[in-house]
């Protein structure tokens, strides 16, 4: 009835009024207009909102899911091509996790809930999953027992070892030691030189112009030795073996490049990865006083970043922590956390961090706004700590 009645009053009117109406009826029912509201619409009002409060109204779709971008950035100098992170829970992140989200473009932080060593051996056990240069590779003397090799081999999971002269890196380079091997060997204890396979039949490659001189830093070879990085690969890929070692005119031992990392970039393009081309990874650190000691052990094992882990981040305890971790080691990204407000990310914006980790109380089994009272809907907290510090 409404319909029809409608029609019939659209048609009088048309009579009348051609031109202005037909003008009328496509601007109030077919031009577009704008509907919902602006983010600065809702977050300017006095109210708190979580990510259930809200919706996206749906736009126009003019790409394909191939097109879309989803890079961001974990901190100041770390972009991630995936935008995910791991907690920094003992029951989330560990290398296995850690290692799983680089590889995707992600990132994996540490957790701390254990000894300072056993944190930094899992930063470990991640910057070593895949190197493009391995500038300092697990080597041995041929005077060692092939038992040194099985250790190597359990707590790192590989077992290609380049031998030494004296079993240190940089030394002349005599041999080394695959699975191959060794896999059928019963007397464990027999030594490497006996089994090993010796320089004059391996497969290396020589780059005069890398001294392994006392001056030398791993970062100078490797600056060195990426320049020359598609040749090595071709090498490594005609050659079908799984290990080549670089060596300098002295056939002292500068790296070694491994099979296993060129099949990993084909299978994941989007790794996150550092300027050695090793995985990057993030570990989490207190503010009391013996946390610099874990701070200084990790980054002497390749950490990328440190994640103040801290219900409350803006503490004097955290804002000397952030001072201290910028002062030591300043190539190191600092994220400092939780915060919710502008005045807390203020604070630790003026001490130096990199990066801030927002929210409070807001996870599934946190109870931090039970215990404290303390919090903010984070929908809200995202939104002006991060529309501040994007200033």
């Amino acid at each position: 009835f409404l319909a029809v009645n409608f029609n019939m009053s659209v048609k009088a009117d048309v009579e009348q009024k051609e031109a202005p109406l037909k003008k009328s009826i496509f601007t109030d029912y077919f031009e577009p207009y704008d509907c919902g509201l602006s983010a600065t619409d809702v977050f300017s009002k006095k109210f708190g909102y979580t990510y259930d409060d809200l919706i996206l109204l749906p736009g126009h779709i003019d790409f394909s899911v191939h097109d879309v971008n989803l890079s961001s950035r974990f901190s100041k100098n770390i972009a991630l091509k995936t935008p995910l992170v791991s907690s920094p829970m003992d029951t989330v992140t560990e290398h296995a996790m850690a290692i799983g989200m680089a590889l995707e473009g992600g990132i994996g932080v540490i957790h701390y809930n254990l000894p300072i060593e056993e944190q930094a051996h899992e930063v470990e056990l991640v910057k070593l999953y895949e190197n493009g240069f391995i500038t300092r590779p697990r080597t041995l003397s041929p005077m060692d027992p092939v038992s040194k090799v099985d250790k190597i081999k359990s707590k790192y999971n590989f077992s290609g070892v380049p031998i030494t002269e004296t079993g240190q890196m940089g030394a002349k380079l005599v041999g080394i030691v695959t699975n191959r091997d060794i896999d059928f060997l019963e007397d464990r204890a027999t030594l490497i030189k006996d089994v090993m396979t010796p320089f004059s039949e391996m497969v290396t490659a020589k780059d005069s112009q890398v001294s392994m001189d006392s001056a030398s830093t791993p970062s100078a070879v490797i600056m060195s030795l990426s320049q020359r990085l598609t040749e090595y690969n071709e090498i490594l890929v005609k050659c079908k073996k799984s290990k080549l070692p670089i060596v300098d005119a002295n056939q002292k031992l500068v790296a070694l490049m491994s099979r296993s990392d060129l099949l990993t970039n084909q299978q994941y393009p989007n790794a996150n990865k550092d300027s050695k081309k090793r995985l990057r990874c993030a570990a989490a650190i207190g503010t009391r006083e013996h946390d610099k000691k874990r701070l200084n052990a990790l980054v002497e094992k390749g950490v990328d970043a440190v994640v103040i882990d801290s219900s409350q981040g803006d503490s004097i305890f955290q804002q000397n922590m952030i001072r201290y971790a910028k002062k030591q080691w300043p190539s190191v990204d600092v994220v400092g956390g939780n915060i919710v407000t502008v005045r807390q990310a203020f604070n630790l914006i003026k001490c130096g961090v990199d990066g801030l980790r927002v929210g409070m109380g807001i996870g599934s089994i946190c109870t931090t706004q039970e215990v404290t009272a303390c919090g903010r809907p984070q929908a809200s907290a995202v939104y002006h700590v991060s529309n501040y510090s994007n200033r």
